[in-house]
């Protein structure tokens, strides 16, 4: 077995993994459907009714997945995993590349497959990337420069969500590309069944490119160390893996807590984002700027990620703890005033805690966490954060249900447009209270289960 090792390298960015890793999560993330992510359904001929159901089964694969993933990425080997994952993405968007329009019943048939492979690699690259990538970083000698590491990575990744949020949403307008062709003298009549497309073949690319640079990875292996080979026995040698990291979270306070942190964040935040289109629509911004404002918030990503490296650095996580949850609630209230225009502001401080969240949850689990384990551990973080959302999404539909039917019945008739702007506006008033009483349990807990651990004031 030849190690990665050779002659240290000055830089972590002059590992081939390091810059493989940062590649990797702009092509894998860089979706150019995105910002029309709802209405590329609709236009294919699928109901708003079959987007919930698909959606469902993309967040069932990646909870069901998550954590086996992480423990095959740990026995089987990081990159084999990752090709995987490369290789999945290419089929599921060739599929929504080529589908047919017409058909009703195969429409749905060929996007829940997309949705199923989708979820399979999301669930296939969770965990290990990251974990391979600081593997690599631990045999170079190089630990201490993780942070660098991430804030790069997340620096590009937000480039790239930019660059697919500006240039998706233009190229699946119609009128915007017919203007383009004629300039360019193309003869060609640009519709919408057309450039629906266009934002499809743009991330086939992308995921060309994730698959490319996977297999131009390496697996990171100590000096002497065997190569991940594939067996029964390695099979059940995974299951095993899962269950002791899982024990070891739960053995591991400050390891709990971290993730309990995380996902306490991350599905109130990310539950209000995915409203974001409707609370825009509410404070009375033409939605022809959801694209540019999305592109905008991303930028954040250039910034957030070195404040939040110098914030691991010089504090303790109690302290970015608390910052976080004053930036998360501030902002959870001033969204619920659903201000004209204005309302744009309280938005800020909600997205900068959501990077946040993300650079501290890798930050401090990877700093602990055992290399043979790591992948598994970072699925488990991934697991939690997505059943956690999954379960809100479900708690928040049976809200707007109750407030629909409560408004109805006390208000009479409204056209359907109000209605849905009327329940908006009531629910979202839910969320900083919700949160409040969240963020204290979490304290509660969190500082029973680190009543004689000290991790959580040396960790940095």
């Amino acid at each position: 077995m030849t190690s990665l090792k050779t002659l240290t390298p000055s830089s972590p960015f002059q590992i081939t993994n390091i810059r493989c890793f940062i590649a990797f999560r702009v092509f894998f993330n860089a979706r150019f459907y995105y910002p029309v992510f709802t209405i590329l359904f609709l236009d294919f001929g699928l109901t708003l009714e079959h987007f919930a159901l698909l959606n469902v089964a993309w967040a069932a694969t990646i909870v069901i997945l998550e954590v086996p993933s992480g423990a095959l990425a740990d026995i089987f080997g990081r990159k084999r995993l990752l090709v995987f994952a490369g290789a999945v993405m290419v089929v599921e968007i060739a599929l929504l590349c080529f589908a047919p329009v017409g058909n009703a019943s195969l429409l749905f048939t060929i996007f829940l497959i997309n949705r199923i492979l989708s979820g399979a690699a999301e669930a296939a690259a969770s965990g290990a990337d990251e974990a391979l990538a600081y593997d690599s970083l631990k045999i170079e000698g190089h630990t201490e420069d993780w942070g660098r590491v991430l804030e790069r990575q997340m620096i590009a990744r937000s480039v790239a969500y930019i660059g697919a949020m500006i240039l998706g949403a233009a190229v699946y307008d119609p009128a915007l590309m017919q203007r383009v062709g004629d300039w360019i003298g193309l003869k060609v009549h640009f519709n919408q069944a057309l450039t629906m497309r266009f934002p499809l073949f743009l991330t086939l690319m992308m995921a060309i490119m994730a698959l490319v640079t996977t297999l131009r990875m390496k697996e990171a292996q100590p000096e002497g160390a065997n190569a991940p080979e594939f067996s029964v026995k390695s099979a059940i040698e995974a299951f095993r893996l899962t269950f002791q990291a899982g024990r070891w979270i739960l053995k591991t306070p400050f390891a709990l807590v971290i993730i309990a942190g995380g996902l306490m964040f991350d599905h109130v935040i990310r539950m209000l984002m995915t409203l974001r289109s409707q609370y825009l629509r509410v404070i009375d911004l033409p939605e022809a700027s959801f694209g540019l404002i999305g592109a905008g918030f991303a930028l954040m990503g250039l910034v957030v990620p070195k404040i939040a490296m110098k914030m691991a650095d010089r504090h303790s996580p109690v302290y970015n703890l608390i910052v976080m949850a004053a930036l998360t609630w501030l902002g959870l209230l001033g969204m619920t005033f659903c201000t004209p225009v204005y309302g744009l502001l309280p938005v800020i401080p909600v997205q900068a805690a959501m990077y946040m969240n993300v650079f501290f949850i890798s930050h401090y689990l990877n700093r602990m966490t055992r290399s043979d384990q790591r992948a598994t551990v970072l699925s488990f973080k991934g697991l939690s954060i997505n059943l956690a959302y999954g379960l809100i999404g479900i708690a928040y539909s049976l809200v707007l249900a109750s407030e629909r039917i409560r408004i109805q019945s006390t208000a009479g008739p409204w056209a359907a447009e109000e209605l849905e702007q009327a329940v908006f506006i009531k629910t979202v008033a839910y969320f900083p209270w919700y949160f409040l009483v969240v963020l204290a349990v979490f304290i509660g807990a969190g500082a029973w289960l680190l009543r004689r651990s000290g991790d959580h004031r040396k960790i940095g």
